[in-house]
C-alpha cells in the first residue's frame, strides 16, 4: 500500500506523529512544506494526505485545490488551529475528507486516517472494476469460492481446459454454467478465437438448423442472403450449447453427425466445411435418463462432465461471492461499495437461494441501489440457514477476515488492526479458513 503523506512545519508535531504512525503500523512520509510533498508525488502517490492549513509557501487549502485538480477522490485531511476552523469547514465543502483540530490525540489521528485509507482503497478498487466493465475485460476470476466443491471444480477446469475434449456441464439454473464455459475457453489455446454461446431453448424449432449451421442464398423462402451459422463463427474457438436438453429431436440427429465428423454443410449446399472447434454443452437435467434426448448424443458429449454445485451446497462461499458482486455492481452504477453489516451477512446465510449465484448477484445489485437486502426469505432467521451454529460462526468469521483482507489489499498489518487480532492469531485463522493474502493483493495501477 502507498504511504500517507503528512505535511506540517512544526518539527515536534511531526516527530510525535511519526511515532504514532509507526506504532499503528501505517507507513507515512513527513514534509515541512507542500512544495516538497508535491515534488515527492512525482515518484510516489500517497494513499491519504494530511496537511496543516498554515504552511510556509503553499497553504493547505491551496494544496487541497492542486491535489483535487489531479484526483478529486484523493482524501485530504486538514490539521487546524482554533482560528482556522472556519477555513477548515470551507475546505470540507470544497472536498476535503475531514479536519483535525490541534492539539489532537493520537487515537483521533489514527482513526481518521484509517477511515480515509479504507475510503481510498474502495475508490481505487471501484475505478479498476469500472474500467474493466467499460473495456469488457474479465472482472477477476470467473470461478470464485473456497469450499471443497469449488476447489475441485477449479482443479478439473484447469486440468481439462487446454485439452481438445468436448465437455458437458451439469448444474441447476443460475449456478454459473456459462461462466465455467468461458473459463474453460479463456484457459485454453483457443482463447484468441471466438467464444460463441447459443441457448438451444431460445431458438424456434424451424430455425435452429439455420442458426447453427447457416444457409446458402435461396435455400428456403426468406433466405435472401448467405448466412454463416454459429458453428462456423466459432471456427478455431469454442461453441457453448446451453440448455442442450431442449434441442428438438430432429436437430439432435444432425448435431450428432456434425460432432462425429467435425464438418458441416450449410442448408442448401453440398459442400462440406471442416470444423476446428471445441463443444461445451450445458444441462440442468440428467440427460442419461431424459426421454427426449438421444443416448448416442449424450455419450458423444459426455467425454468429461463437470458438476456445478448449488449455492445451498456451498454456503460458506456466500460472503465472498456477495462482496465480489457488490464491487462489480458499485463500479457499474458509479457508487461506493459499502461494508456489509453483520445482520446482512446473517440474512444471506439464512436464505435458501433457489436462484443460486444469479439470485445472489441480483441481491448484491439491489443492495447497492437500495442500501438494504430485499426479497429474501427468512431474512433474519439464522436458525434456518441450513448450517449448524458452529458452521455459522465459522462462516461469519471467515467472511469478516476476507472482507478485511480485501479492504486492506492483503496487508496483514492493517488486517490485524482492523480485526484487533494478534499476528499469530490472524495467521492461524487464515490457515484454518484456507485464506492466502496474495489472493487479496491490491491490483497494480498505472
Amino acid at each position: 500500500m502507498n504511504p500517507v503523506f503528512f505535511i506540517d512545519d512544526e518539527y515536534d508535531l511531526c516527530s510525535a506523529s511519526e511515532q504514532t504512525f509507526e506504532l499503528a503500523e501505517i507507513e507515512a512520509r513527513f514534509f515541512s512544506d507542500a512544495e516538497s510533498a508535491l515534488l515527492a508525488m512525482k515518484n510516489t502517490l500517497p494513499v491519504v494526505v494530511i496537511t496543516d492549513i498554515r504552511l510556509p509557501g503553499l497553504s493547505g487549502q491551496q494544496l487541497l485545490t492542486t491535489l483535487h485538480q489531479r484526483d478529486p477522490d484523493l482524501p485530504v485531511i486538514l490539521i487546524t488551529g482554533h482560528g482556522d476552523i472556519s477555513m477548515a469547514v470551507q475546505a470540507i465543502r470544497a472536498g476535503a475528507y475531514d479536519f483535525i483540530e490541534k492539539p489532537f490525540l493520537s487515537d483521533r489521528l489514527i482513526e481518521t486516517t484509517r477511515k480515509a485509507i479504507e475510503k481510498r482503497q474502495l475508490t481505487l478498487e471501484n475505478r479498476d472494476l469500472k474500467k474493466a466493465l467499460q473495456s469488457k475485460e474479465t472482472l477477476g476470476p470467473r470461478i470464485i469460492g473456497h469450499t471443497p466443491s469449488i476447489i475441485l471444480l477449479k482443479k478439473m477446469v484447469s486440468q481439462v481446459a487446454d485439452s481438445q475434449a468436448d465437455i458437458l456441464l451439469f448444474g441447476e439454473t443460475g449456478t454459473g454454467k456459462e461462466l465455467v464455459a468461458r473459463s474453460l475457453h479463456e484457459q485454453s489455446q483457443r482463447n484468441t478465437k471466438n467464444f460463441v454461446a447459443v441457448n438451444c431453448g431460445a431458438i424456434p424449432e424451424n430455425l435452429i438448423e439455420s442458426e447453427l449451421y447457416g444457409h446458402e442464398k435461396g435455400a428456403f423462402t426468406g433466405a435472401g442472403t448467405q448466412r454463416i451459422g454459429k458453428f462456423e463463427y466459432a471456427q478455431g474457438g469454442t461453441l457453448f450449447l446451453d440448455e442442450i436438453e431442449s434441442m428438438p429431436m430432429q436437430a439432435q440427429v444432425r448435431l450428432l453427425r456434425v460432432l462425429q465428423e467435425r464438418s458441416l454443410e450449410r442448408i442448401g449446399s453440398n459442400k462440406a466445411i471442416s470444423l476446428d472447434i471445441r463443444i461445451i454443452a450445458a444441462t440442468k437435467i440428467d440427460l442419461k435418463t431424459a426421454p427426449d434426448f438421444r443416448q448416442d448424443l449424450y455419450y458423444r458429449l459426455n467425454v468429461v462432465t463437470l458438476d456445478l454445485p448449488t449455492l445451498k451446497q456451498r454456503k460458506e462461499d456466500i460472503p465472498t461471492l456477495f462482496h465480489h458482486f457488490l464491487l462489480v455492481a458499485a463500479a457499474r452504477y458509479g457508487k461506493a461499495a459499502p461494508a456489509l453489516p453483520a445482520n446482512a451477512l446473517q440474512a444471506l446465510l439464512a436464505h435458501d437461494w433457489p436462484g443460486n449465484v444469479r439470485e445472489l448477484r441480483n441481491a448484491a445489485e439491489r443492495f447497492i441501489l437500495l442500501g438494504s437486502l430485499t426479497g429474501l426469505n427468512n431474512d433474519n432467521n439464522v436458525a434456518d440457514s441450513g448450517l449448524s451454529l458452529s458452521a455459522q460462526v465459522e462462516a461469519f468469521e471467515k467472511a469478516l477476515i476476507e472482507q478485511a483482507l480485501s479492504v486492506t489489499g492483503g496487508s496483514i498489518k492493517e488486517t490485524m488492526t482492523t480485526l484487533n487480532l494478534a499476528r499469530k492469531t490472524l495467521y492461524d485463522k487464515m490457515q484454518k479458513h484456507d485464506l492466502e493474502k496474495q489472493n487479496y493483493k491490491e491490483p497494480e495501477r498505472s
